[in-house]
């Protein structure tokens, strides 16, 4: 396929760099990744026990891939998101009949979409093209190849857990995973905010996730204060019992994407973005991995201060001293593999 432009007037962006809109933590994984010399051939072996050819021909026997002539709507919006992203090739999408609400993009050679029938059932037409961009947001990123890798580890962690202590080590990089994953999921939000432009339908969106269609029952204002609610907790023990709660999720907390988004809209880094000032893509090989160690860093930093829950206070410091030390690793390994330069993405 080949982008259009879009059906209506948005704001396009050339060149974009999925580290416009990624969230510091997820970049620096990102970036941390695709330098380590070897990971593509590692990962390409490890794609070779998840077959992408006989997935993609399971969602083409048993779902319906939208085209000009199915489903053309959603054709529509991928394009668009397509378009606005400057994604060099529309990914396919397939449409799954099943009742449950999701959506996800799959495969490292040619990444598709599904979305299921529940969610298209849940979201009017604004709300979906953010959800497509959002999509289209982690395909851009490359996240589509990773998030492959998890469902490999998570398929061969099923298989050894018979195996005396076989599956601990899985667990632990899983544990990784998911916690990386849960920031990719932020990033993908402001990248769906992006492809449709429209605040008020990521809210909605978000808000439906939690609740269902039943909007004139619930109030942005009072889920945002909800999301502070749950920001604040009670005590340590409250603290804990959400972090504990957390460990097993691949996606942030409704509310937390929420406040999320909000946040970053009203920033101004959005607003930067829509006036064109955002990186480009052919700057991504000039990326350091020390930077942005620090950028995650720096970030989860200024969470934590913004953050009311008193469990975060008392793990604030250990944190910091370790993202510091982080960042200090990665500037002595970078001058030990490029001669005093930094190591570049």
């Amino acid at each position: 396929m080949t982008t259009n432009t879009p059906d209506r007037s948005r704001t396009r962006f050339p060149g974009i760099s999925s580290r416009a809109y990624e969230h510091p933590a997820d970049r620096s994984a990102l970036v941390a990744l695709r330098s380590l010399t070897g990971f593509d051939v590692v990962l390409r072996r490890m794609s070779g026990l998840f077959n992408e050819r006989a997935i993609r021909l399971t969602f083409l026997a048993g779902s319906v891939r939208a085209s000009e002539n199915q489903f053309h709507n959603l054709y529509d919006m991928v394009r668009d998101a397509a378009y606005i992203l400057d994604l060099p090739e529309v990914p396919e999408l397939y449409v799954e009949q099943n009742p449950a609400a999701n959506a996800f993009a799959i495969g490292s050679d040619k990444p598709f979409i599904v979305v299921t029938t529940g969610l298209l059932d849940l979201h009017d037409d604004e709300e979906l093209r953010f959800i497509i961009g959002h999509e289209v947001g982690h395909i851009l990123s490359g996240h589509a190849v990773y998030q492959t890798m998890m469902m490999i580890l998570t398929r061969l962690g099923a298989r050894l857990a018979w195996v005396p202590l076989g599956n601990i080590g899985i667990a632990a990089i899983l544990m990784g995973l998911r916690e990386w994953h849960r920031k990719s999921e932020l990033s993908s939000d402001r990248a769906g905010l992006l492809a449709g432009q429209d605040v008020e339908a990521v809210k909605r969106a978000l808000m439906k996730m939690a609740g269902g269609t039943r909007l004139a029952d619930m109030n942005t204002d009072a889920f945002l204060a909800q999301a502070r609610e749950y920001d604040e907790a009670g005590d340590v023990r409250d603290g804990m019992l959400k972090f504990l709660n957390l460990l097993g999720q691949s996606h942030p907390y409704s509310v937390i994407r929420f406040a999320e988004i909000d946040r970053w809209a009203r920033d101004g880094e959005y607003g930067r973005i829509l006036a064109g000032d955002y990186p480009r893509r052919a700057e991504d090989k000039d990326a350091k991995i020390s930077d942005e160690v620090r950028n995650a860093a720096r970030s989860y930093k200024e969470s934590w201060e913004r953050s009311a829950d008193p469990f975060i206070g008392k793990v604030r410091d250990m944190a910091d001293a370790a993202a510091g030390a982080a960042g200090g690793l990665f500037d002595r390994l970078s001058r030990r593999g490029d001669g005093g330069g930094g190591s570049n993405n």
